[in-house]
């Protein structure tokens, strides 16, 4: 290989390496879990965030829930075995459903990018997103939609 052909493909593979990485970080599949309404609430059981793979038990980081009374998934997000956080994945900004990827929400309308806790971290939303209050107990998670 010449020295020209070989500082471009050094080149290609320094600029390609880190985009690469983001890439596969954000490829976490999309799971859809599986809920029941009762009232106001909405009953998740903790077995939704347990996966298998290769005979080994694993945590997935969030779910989706599809079924939202506001037309828009809820993304719940692991953040231990007791804590989890839920929001409406409906952008502040002008109401676009946001896309989950990388540890964030991300606005495919106008840019803006919300934490996995809700928080806005880059407009043009000016807005958190709405977080709904969650209970605990040994085998399910109650989402209060009030």
């Amino acid at each position: 290989m010449d020295r020209v052909k070989f500082i471009k493909t050094l080149g290609c593979a320094i600029i390609g390496a880190p985009l690469a990485m983001n890439l596969f970080q954000s490829c976490e599949s999309i799971y859809y879990a599986q809920s029941q309404f009762k009232e106001d609430q909405i009953v998740l059981k903790k077995t939704e965030f347990l996966q298998k793979k290769s005979d080994k038990n694993s945590f997935r980081n969030f779910v989706l829930i599809s079924e939202s009374r506001e037309g828009y998934p809820i993304c719940v997000v692991r953040l231990s075995d007791e804590k989890y956080v839920a929001s409406l994945l409906k952008c502040t900004h002008q109401g676009c459903e946001l896309d989950v990827g990388g540890g964030i929400y991300s606005c495919p309308c106008h840019g803006s990018e919300f934490s996995t806790h809700g928080t806005l971290l880059q407009g043009p939303a000016e807005k958190d997103l709405k977080t709904f209050p969650i209970i605990t107990d040994n085998e399910n998670i109650y989402i209060n939609l009030i």
